[in-house]
């Protein structure tokens, strides 16, 4: 049986959303996956287009034009110049996304980049993509540990944080043994259901410098983290940690772990954008659906002048059409 294609949002219309879909669909048009474009056709100008109806419209006319379910933003876009006012074509296309995965029209949801700020000045109450889908899909059956989850995953790296879009200065008071153990769960049992490892290894950040050096540079990792890897070993997860950050990513590291459970941000993304900056891709795990990313923002700066590339794109609807074919 033929899996149904691929959904992507356009993401901010301001930003390099639209040249980086145009850019993917000249990448993939003869080989696939096939997939169709929720947003404004009218931004599509660069490559042919076929405004279709149904997404099961979408694989037919692949090979010759880019599918779009059009659906306009409503408002003046200048690219670079991101509006509030287009925020609520954005969270349509979201939306929408999120219904055709669920419905199992679309295999799996790959969403364009966003911009937070104009959509909080439109009364966006999400802190962005990942817990919004986490709604989106709260009420749909999901047969394990439930998320949202956030993964970065880029050649054999993949991080998986336990905080995602807080200030920095707030994460040592949001820490709980519980966040760690369960972001574990979340992981462990999205490595084997859409990454196919029958026993994932799990390696644990510490906070700290030196992973706190023993409580001398603090007591997160003896208080919070260490507890946290022995419940999850308890629960049979190949859990190990917690290990000083710093030396965590050289590639004989790498290799003795599937994931590193990171405890913030910048402490998941640096890695993964210092391995592979292009070809980085966000996936959403703990969700009844698919949903991947490119790891990169709109970039306002260089949107409109032909300068953004597809590859972490092309590298996210490669990854959901993987993870959508090991669901089943």
């Amino acid at each position: 049986m033929t899996r149904p294609p691929l959904a992507l949002t356009l993401g901010d219309p301001a930003g390099i959303g639209p040249e980086i879909v145009q850019g993917a669909w000249r990448a993939l048009q003869s080989s696939g996956p096939a997939f169709a474009v929720i947003g404004d056709a009218d931004l599509l100008r660069d490559v042919p287009t076929a405004r279709i109806t149904k997404l099961s419209e979408a694989r037919a006319v692949f090979p010759t034009a880019l599918p779009v379910l059009h659906d306009p933003v409503g408002a003046m876009v200048t690219p670079g110049r991101p509006e509030p006012s287009a925020a609520p074509a954005v969270i349509r296309w979201i939306e929408c996304g999120a219904a055709l995965a669920l419905s199992g029209e679309a295999a799996a949801v790959v969403t364009g980049p966003i911009a937070k700020a104009p959509l909080y000045a439109a009364g966006f109450r999400f802190p962005g993509h990942t817990e919004f889908l986490g709604e989106l899909t709260a009420a749909a059956p999901y047969p394990g540990e439930r998320g949202p989850a956030m993964m970065l995953a880029a050649g054999d790296l993949r991080t998986v944080l336990v905080t995602i879009h807080e200030p920095l200065a707030r994460v040592p008071a949001l820490l709980t043994t519980e966040m760690v153990v369960r972001t574990g769960r979340i992981a462990a049992q999205a490595l084997i259901r859409d990454f196919g490892i029958a026993r994932p290894r799990l390696a644990i950040a510490g906070l700290n410098p030196h992973a706190g050096e023993s409580g001398a540079l603090g007591r997160e990792e003896i208080e919070i983290v260490a507890p946290a890897v022995t419940a999850l070993q308890a629960e049979g997860v190949d859990a190990k940690g917690p290990y000083p950050a710093d030396t965590m990513f050289p590639a004989e590291v790498r290799a003795t772990y599937d994931a590193a459970i990171c405890l913030y941000h910048d402490q998941a993304l640096i890695p993964v954008k210092m391995l592979d900056f292009w070809g980085g891709v966000n996936v959403t795990l703990g969700l009844p659906i698919v949903r991947t990313s490119p790891d990169h923002g709109t970039g306002f700066d260089i949107a409109g002048q032909g300068l953004a590339r597809p590859d972490s794109l092309i590298a996210a609807i490669h990854l959901a059409a993987e993870i959508a074919g090991r669901r089943g």
